[in-house]
């Protein structure tokens, strides 16, 4: 019984381990943007999909 909650807390830790990996591990500021899109109003934001309102 001892031996099951002993692997039971090292899957724990190791999944603990892993999500705090990816959470971390990213970029210092965060995702770079291009700032030519920006400025052309080309951002991910546009929804190029729709047509021109009238």
């Amino acid at each position: 019984m001892g031996l099951i909650l002993l692997e039971a807390l090292g899957a724990g830790l190791v999944f603990i381990l892993i999500v705090w990996w990816t959470m971390f591990s990213g970029r210092k500021k965060g995702e770079l943007h291009d700032d030519d899109e920006a400025a052309n109003g080309n951002g991910p934001d546009e929804k190029k999909d729709l047509p021109p309102k009238a």
